[in-house]
């Protein structure tokens, strides 16, 4: 029954997706969703590898700036067909993330999120500061709208919100496969306990790298998408503040839980929209809301609810195991 329920549920999000144009307002709102599902599609590799395998990797942002700037490289700068760009960004971030992950996984704990921190910040640096490559501060734009497939084409803000839902349901697709495989259980095993997993002879570094490539692989695609879909970009993208924006959105939703970063990347950008007299503090306002959230909804909107699930099951089973006994 919990399965059937399941996947009521998933084909009610399926279906509300697809309705939510003819609900929108303006071709504003669509794109304000658009956003989210592409911050949506880089929060749920975040939550891989933070969430499932229990790394906080601070870089998130830089590999998904690395796959924007493939996109817009290669598309600007070298007329390479947009599809062919998309497919490399995902390349590029992964290639990347296998050195990087080499060097960064043999740490641990926060040492591991101070060193990826710092790589974050280089990717930054490297693409603020290298003029002939990136544009530098200027950044990069003309970036050309995805190329059309047979008779789809993406010139208007309804055909481009379809391609990135589209895009954003094969990522949960195959994110449900991975962790509810094999291989999802060796990464909560990791994220368990280091020790318990090599006692069960599971491979900790190979595991662990494979778990950050699969997560920069998401963001380096979403990275991609996003931009053929603002056309534009900028360092900024590459900044601490956007891995932050993702974990908030990982907590408010329900870290470890395939649902939660989805929820919580599509609330984020609506709350911003209603606060944005609050932009220029967000830190201020974000931080204490972090601080309220670790304490008092540990688990976020999604682990809550199936934590309560849990316990109600639980309850309703316990009279009749009790019977049973006496």
């Amino acid at each position: 029954m919990g399965a059937g329920a399941a996947r009521i549920g998933w084909a009610a999000l399926f279906a509300a997706g697809l309705a939510f144009p003819l609900l929108a307002r303006n071709d504003y709102h669509l794109t304000v969703m658009s956003t989210a599902y592409i911050f949506a599609l880089a929060t749920l590799g975040l939550n891989l590898i933070v969430g499932y395998t229990g790394q906080f990797n601070l870089a998130h942002s830089g590999f998904m700036a690395v796959g924007a700037y493939t996109v817009g490289i290669l598309t600007v700068d070298h007329q390479v067909p947009f599809w062919i760009a998309f497919a490399l960004s995902g390349v590029f971030a992964t290639v990347l993330g296998f050195f990087v992950g080499i060097v960064s996984l043999r740490l641990k704990g926060h040492f591991f999120s101070i060193f990826t921190m710092s790589v974050g910040y280089i990717m930054f640096l490297v693409i603020e500061k290298w003029d002939g490559l990136t544009h530098g501060p200027v950044g990069i734009i003309g970036i050309p709208v995805p190329s059309p497939i047979g008779p789809l084409r993406f010139e208007t803000p309804l055909s481009l919100y379809y391609l990135v839902f589209a895009v954003l349901v094969v990522g949960v697709w195959l994110m449900h496969r991975i962790t509810r495989s094999l291989l999802g259980r060796s990464f909560m095993a990791i994220r368990n306990s280091d020790a318990l997993a090599e006692s069960i002879g599971i491979n900790l570094m190979r595991t662990k790298l494979l778990a950050f490539m699969l997560s920069v692989f998401y963001a380096g695609m979403a990275g991609g998408l996003y931009a053929g879909f603002v056309r534009f970009l900028g360092p900024g993208l590459a900044g601490v503040e956007t891995t932050f924006d993702m974990t908030v959105s990982m907590l408010v939703g329900g870290l470890g839980t395939l649902l939660g970063p989805l929820v919580g990347a599509i609330m984020m950008p609506w709350l911003a929209q209603y606060l944005q007299f609050l932009q220029e503090y967000r830190f201020i306002v974000f931080g204490p809301i972090l601080i309220l959230l670790v304490i008092f909804v540990p688990h976020g909107i999604v682990g809550s609810f199936l934590a309560w699930r849990v316990r109600r099951v639980a309850a309703q089973r316990a009279p009749a195991g009790g019977d049973r006994h006496a």
